[in-house]
């Protein structure tokens, strides 16, 4: 790894990050908390009930989960260790659902659930290693499995119930939560999913629904069916930004394509492969994934971003707000062949203490291993 970093820079990554998090503060007044939390979600459902969450209650619940599926890419690595302790800040407590019976249910590993767990122990060792704050109970990690199990006399009966109250058609709607579509043909396993998930916001108590935007259906099915029951409390749906993937035209990252996404602990070699062959078109920021890297990593981490320039190209330049880099970008003073180079050397500083973790640690690199001998299926 090259030493060269600008002056802010000099705090290890993993630190640098767990620097976000910290036991909730007095001082921070509902306001403040509202602000950070807000800054998550591209969208909110509603403002004024997450203003009024937290004036009236001091440590809310959120909720996240996650399918263990495969090997884990930056945007479900690094933006979810940002978000997990931006809420945390803020005197949020977290869980995070290991979703284990849901990736059976999708066919992830061919439905081998031995495999589908140890994806699910490799996933938590990346956050451990990259900086998530999981430190003073404020994070919990909850395996479907086991939980569903425990409390199966409160948990099916509320899928149950959610089932008998919707309409076929507004389940299959909800597809879109396992990366599929309307009209794919769908396993009698799949179709019961929707409401299993929708059923584990208010299992785990949740008033806070933190996930992608690739999940807002399934949670609004959940206000829904709040109304349904003349539930007052609905739960708060705080939807983060889907990172695309890194060719022209891809939505989102695919696991199916390992040239679409940085891997957790992809080699330095590989990060600057990907991105110099990344899709990056000169003044064009709409639907530039190279743009996207930097807003919503890059920045929330280092709060700069740093270009090294050959002095008749302008010479180096400390970026300190997104705006400051886009208006650049857009009027050209700002080229891809300087921008590309800086955004890997940004993103393998994020990395290293992963890659360190997953070559030290035996465990690590033993559930790495195995990882990377699964075959990934849809």
């Amino acid at each position: 790894m090259e030493n060269e970093t600008s002056s802010s820079n000099e705090t290890p990554p993993s630190e640098q990050l767990q620097s976000l998090s910290f036991s909730p503060q007095p001082q921070l007044s509902v306001k403040e908390r509202f602000a950070i939390i807000r800054s998550i979600g591209e969208e909110c459902i509603q403002e004024d009930e997450l203003e009024r969450l937290l004036a009236n209650k001091p440590q809310p619940i959120c909720y996240d989960g996650f399918e263990p599926s495969g090997r884990m890419h930056i945007a479900q690595g690094v933006m979810k260790a940002i978000n997990v302790n931006k809420l945390t800040s803020a005197g949020c407590k977290v869980r995070i659902w290991i979703a284990d019976w849901f990736a059976q249910l999708n066919n992830k590993m061919g439905g081998d659930l031995k495999k589908i767990q140890v994806i699910g122990q490799y996933l938590i060792e990346i956050w451990k290693a990259v900086g998530m704050n999981i430190e003073g109970g404020q994070v919990e990690f909850l395996w479907s499995s086991e939980e569903i199990n425990s409390r199966a006399h409160e948990y099916w009966p509320l899928v149950m119930d959610i089932a008998r109250r919707n309409k076929l058609p507004r389940i299959l709607r909800c597809c879109q939560i396992m990366g599929r579509s309307e009209q794919e043909e769908l396993s009698a396993a799949q179709i019961f999913y929707p409401c299993m998930q929708c059923a584990d916001i208010f299992f785990l108590k949740a008033d806070i629904c933190q996930l992608g935007m690739d999940q807002r259906k399934v949670n609004v099915l959940a206000r829904e069916y709040c109304d349904d029951i003349k539930r007052k409390n609905k739960p708060i749906i705080l939807s983060h930004h889907m990172l695309p993937g890194l060719q022209e035209g891809q939505e989102k990252m695919s696991k199916s394509d390992p040239s679409s996404s940085i891997y957790m602990e992809d080699e330095e070699a590989d990060v600057n492969l990907k991105i110099k062959k990344a899709f990056c078109p000169p003044k064009v920021v709409e639907k530039n994934p190279c743009l996207e890297y930097i807003q919503y990593i890059i920045f929330p981490w280092f709060n700069e971003f740093m270009v090294e320039r050959k002095p008749e190209n302008g010479g180096d330049k400390t970026f300190k707000s997104f705006k400051e880099l886009v208006d650049d970008y857009e009027s050209g003073e700002l080229h891809p062949g300087d921008l590309k180079p800086a955004l890997a050397k940004a993103l393998n500083r994020i990395l290293q203490p992963v890659r360190d973790h997953f070559n030290t640690d035996p465990k690590a690199k033993d559930l790495l291993k195995r990882v990377k001998s699964y075959k990934v299926t849809r």
